[in-house]
């Protein structure tokens, strides 16, 4: 059984994600469709809309047929570290191909890009540091570079675009890491990522569905936007828990930690630098609300992403130390399968070169999976849940 490979979140599950996963399948050949997905806490710094197991749910009724845990440590990092945790976990499992929604839409312009940028690495990362040192993002940063390097030439990539950035460090990582995987790209179609919902499309990206709902659209208005079991799922998921995921929902926790701490304590934790623990801890000091809390933050040099990353790690005690001291993925958190998913994994295990887990108390004795447990435990906390152990009692869901 050939098996093929995607890089998700879905947050939630939306029509585009189905093209993409019946796109990924056809292209590649593959019987098999693995994703990795996020759990509790997002690339962007955002707790997830729905619990991972709703979007595991949501995820094997519409065509995927394993799906695989992007570990904590990974799952809310730079896209650089995403793409190489979740890379060396789809060749761990065996996967022949792995696939990624671009704006691009041909594969061709990213191995031209990566060739460039291995080649003329050294220049390409000190024009990045002088543009830092002026005072700007390190994504325009990145953008600037890059856009100097490639100057008058055609056929490159165009990274100033979320997915394609998102898709030159998956090819990135597979290199680094020796893949034998196929890259593959299919032209993202419908709505861009960061798009609101637009009247007359049935594609709306995830960032929209989110934006319209928390201001005030019912789940009902968006299914246009949804099949049918994500639907079904986000309501069930409302009727447990009644709200979403979001940081207006978690700020009094978030909130409470920060203003736990003394400012000085906060570089203690990942990505929090040069001297932004200041203003975190004051914003919180002064803001009851979430949106005027990062208003008080984000600048030039911190964009929201990153400074929401900082948040995350503040919430949930990732420090510095522990970041540091991860090298790799060590495990394969199984989430989910379908009845093929299971016959593959039964066929592949002697070749899968990371240990299948299960059940969360066989990462009892493992660091990165004990970081991923606390991670669920404190969202459920965030949600308001009492359900505290669900983390344990809830096994991976087979779709039959």
């Amino acid at each position: 059984m050939k098996a093929a490979g995607i890089v998700v979140e879905y947050n939630p599950f939306h029509n585009g994600h189905l093209h993409h996963a019946r796109c990924a399948k056809e292209s590649s050949g593959a019987d098999i469709l693995i994703a990795v997905m996020s759990g509790q806490f997002l690339q962007r710094g955002e707790p997830a809309f729905a619990d991972k197991w709703k979007r595991t749910e949501m995820a094997l009724a519409n065509g995927v047929d394993i799906v695989i845990e992007l570990p904590y440590v990974y799952a809310t990092a730079q896209a650089s570290d995403f793409a190489r945790g979740a890379i060396t976990l789809l060749d761990a499992i065996g996967c022949e191909a792995f696939c990624f929604g671009s704006e691009q839409g041909t594969i061709e312009p990213f191995l031209k890009s990566r060739q460039l940028l291995d080649r003329e690495n050294l220049g390409y990362q000190q024009r990045i540091h002088e543009a830092v040192q002026s005072g700007i993002s390190y994504p325009k940063a990145m953008n600037e570079a890059y856009l100097a390097l490639t100057e008058g030439q055609a056929g490159f990539a165009d990274l100033t675009k979320p997915n394609n950035i998102l898709g030159y460090h998956y090819i990135e990582a597979a290199e680094r890491i020796s893949s034998a995987m196929r890259p593959l790209t299919i032209q993202r179609i419908g709505a861009n990522y960061h798009d609101p919902i637009q009247e007359g499309l049935s594609i709306a990206s995830a960032t929209g569905i989110r934006k319209a709902f928390f201001e005030g659209g019912s789940l009902e208005e968006l299914s246009l936007y949804l099949p049918s079991y994500s639907l079904q799922a986000l309501q069930s998921f409302a009727q447990e828990y009644g709200h979403f995921g979001s940081w207006e929902a978690f700020y009094p926790m978030l909130r409470f930690t920060i203003l736990r701490e003394k400012p000085e304590n906060l570089c203690q934790y990942a990505e929090v630098t040069e001297g932004i623990e200041n203003l975190i801890y004051d914003a919180a000091r002064k803001e009851q609300d979430f949106e005027a809390f990062i208003g008080r933050i984000k600048s030039k040099r911190f964009t929201r992403t990153r400074i929401q990353r900082m948040l995350t790690h503040i919430f949930t005690g990732f420090t510095w130390e522990k970041l540091k001291s991860f090298k790799q993925p060590s495990y394969l958190r199984l989430l989910g399968m379908t009845d093929s998913g299971r016959q593959y994994l039964h066929a592949q295990k002697k070749n899968i070169s990371l240990p299948v887990i299960s059940r969360a108390a066989d990462l009892a004795d493992n660091s990165m999976g004990k970081l991923d447990i606390h991670a669920s435990s404190l969202y459920q906390l965030g949600l308001g849940s009492s359900n505290h152990k669900k983390e344990f009692t809830t096994p991976p869901i087979y779709f039959g």
